[in-house]
């Protein structure tokens, strides 16, 4: 009995996530949708905080989706054609101009990761990758841009940071769908886009790539509890 009343309390706490969830809907603005996200995080901690081992786990693998969603279709989607700019560090979509690494920063601290947005920002990008994604990171150089792909597709659906020869941004991998998110300089009226690895972007032409994949467990569980990064 004990088992059975173990296992019904992680059902529950499951079914409360995917309900949360579920009901997350479309907001007409960015501040509303970085709001709703944050309140999310708070249900499912008190529903992590709850939950024993099995039930913790059960946890992060949903919030792992959860929180891959609502970064590529709610939050990435705003900030499209925001402008590019080397000096670009603003905090509001479509409003100034914004360089590739403010770009990294500021939607994963929007979203809930409680990271040094200026500080890694302006640091080298591997740096970063290797905090976040550690150990779950790769590094190519003079690869061929098949190379890479079939390393992501190899690798499997998620979201991942990557860091070029100057440049860096997120590679969404969804159902062997790959594209390129990144505030670009080859189109700087334009800035921030979603497009395919093999487009004429940095990407294809940088000679040093580091790629680590994010949202592992620990990353996953650092979101919900909040934990600062350095």
């Amino acid at each position: 009995m004990p088992f059975l009343g173990s296992l019904m309390k992680n059902i529950l706490c499951i079914a409360m996530v995917l309900i949360a969830i579920q009901s997350y809907a479309q907001h007409k603005d960015y501040t509303a949708t970085i709001q709703d996200i944050s309140q999310e995080r708070d249900k499912i901690k008190n529903l992590y905080d709850a939950a024993d081992a099995a039930g913790k786990n059960a946890i992060i693998a949903t919030t792992r989706t959860y929180i891959f969603q609502s970064l590529v279709n709610d939050v990435f989607p705003f900030w499209y054609g925001t402008p590019w700019d080397f000096n670009g560090h603003t905090k509001t979509p479509g409003e100034g101009k914004i360089a590739c690494g403010y770009f990294v920063t500021t939607t994963l601290q929007d979203v809930g990761f409680n990271i040094p947005r200026y500080k890694w920002a302006q640091s080298a990008s591997e740096m970063f990758i290797k905090k976040l994604a550690h150990p779950q990171v790769k590094r190519f150089t003079n690869a061929p841009l098949t190379t890479i792909q079939e390393f992501l597709r190899t690798s499997g659906d998620g979201l991942y940071l990557v860091g070029l020869d100057d440049h860096t941004g997120f590679i969404s991998v969804d159902n062997q769908k790959i594209r390129f998110i990144h505030a670009s300089y080859y189109q700087p009226e334009i800035g921030v886009m979603s497009e395919p690895l093999d487009s004429e972007n940095p990407l294809k032409y940088s000679k040093y790539r580091v790629i680590g994949k994010l949202l592992s467990d620990t990353m996953v569980r650092n979101w919900i509890q909040a934990r600062r990064y350095d």
